[in-house]
């Protein structure tokens, strides 16, 4: 039975998953979650009533939080190198920077989106400013650790995975070119990687809903 994954290609934390499932090469059926399929939404409302994407469901089991299923993938459907190394050491590096990009950088460039898009009256420039700053705290701390290859050493990992949508839409909501050049090296270096160029290409057809679309 193929793996479903039920996602939506303009996600963020979609696009993370997408990344590993290409890095591994694993077929996969694709469930779109969007208004216009109310039955996809429906059934994916019953397997995660807290309705957050993406959820993968493989048999029996329903796996959610896309590190989760990265490692659930890993573990079960590597084809190649691992995403996760099996060094504990240094598994616990590439599990703190997915934290880093999911955390410190894609919750603080979220907050700056989401509050683009309440109505006016429901805005918080307070919440807006405090994640801009945050942000740059975050770029400055990426731009002091990183090397010239990959999030941890020179192994692409799940890390990169989370690095790659977190640092693409927050270089288009609080702009790190020309101020951070290792930041800005090593997201053209993720954007180059096929996994990643591919899950970008599918996310084309929905990027006009991005407020802060080129």
């Amino acid at each position: 039975m193929p793996l479903t994954l039920y996602a939506h290609p303009l996600s963020s934390y979609c696009q993370k998953v997408l990344i590993a499932l290409y890095e591994h090469d694993v077929p996969f059926e694709f469930i779109l979650l969007s208004p216009e399929q109310s039955e996809n939404e429906a059934e994916f409302g019953k397997l995660w009533p807290i309705k957050l994407m993406p959820i993968l469901v493989d048999g029996d089991r329903v796996i959610r939080e896309s590190s989760i299923i990265i490692e659930h993938i890993d573990l079960n459907y590597a084809n190649g190198p691992r995403l996760i190394p099996q060094d504990p050491k240094v598994a616990l590096d590439v599990r703190f920077f997915d934290r880093v990009f999911d955390n410190h950088v894609m919750t603080h460039q979220q907050k700056i989106v989401f509050d683009f898009l309440r109505p006016e009256g429901a805005k918080d420039s307070y919440g807006v400013t405090g994640a801009r700053e945050r942000l740059d705290v975050a770029y400055a701390w990426l731009e002091s650790v990183l090397s010239d290859g990959w999030s941890v050493g020179d192994r692409f990992s799940m890390a990169d995975c989370a690095a790659s949508p977190s640092l693409f839409y927050s270089s288009k909501t609080h702009a790190f070119a020309g101020r951070f050049p290792r930041l800005e090296a090593y997201l053209a270096r993720l954007e180059a990687r096929p996994s990643i160029a591919r899950a970008r290409e599918e996310a084309k057809p929905y990027w006009k809903f991005f407020p802060f679309a080129d």
